[in-house]
């Protein structure tokens, strides 16, 4: 299996429902490193995984959607605990999204899967991995 990976950041504020979250169950702010690698069993006909350029493009309009919000005010994330592990979903989804609608080329559809990491911090990070 081949990959690509590309890097962006975004920073948000947010807060938990749960006890199991402590003292983040308060409104307070996370930068996240998040990595998306994008595999495919076979090389595409141009001898490459996905157009780089196309790839950190859309992963910095996808992150750009999230930078600089307080998620417990958007709609869309409305009853959802926007953990790591959540927000490296959706970011995922929304990047398949992308490909399927051909924003990162023809190439692209040929992509067997694509994985996203949230790095939180230096010594934590989560991922979310689906096929496309």
């Amino acid at each position: 299996m081949f990959s690509v990976t590309v890097r962006d950041h975004f920073m948000v504020a947010h807060s938990f429902r749960g006890e199991v979250f402590g003292p983040a169950q308060r409104l307070h702010g996370a930068t996240f490193i998040v990595d998306a690698t994008f595999r495919r069993a076979e090389l595409d006909a141009d001898n490459i995984v996905v157009d780089i350029g196309l790839a950190s493009r859309e992963l910095g309009a996808v992150v750009g959607e999230l930078n600089y919000r307080n998620l417990d005010d958007e709609p869309a994330f409305a009853g959802i605990n926007t953990s790591t592990e959540a927000l490296a979903k959706i970011v995922a989804d929304r990047l398949a999204d992308r490909i399927h609608d051909g924003a990162l080329g023809e190439g692209a559809r040929g992509l067997d899967g694509i994985m996203v990491t949230l790095h939180e911090s230096h010594i934590a990070w989560a991922s979310y991995e689906r096929g496309l």
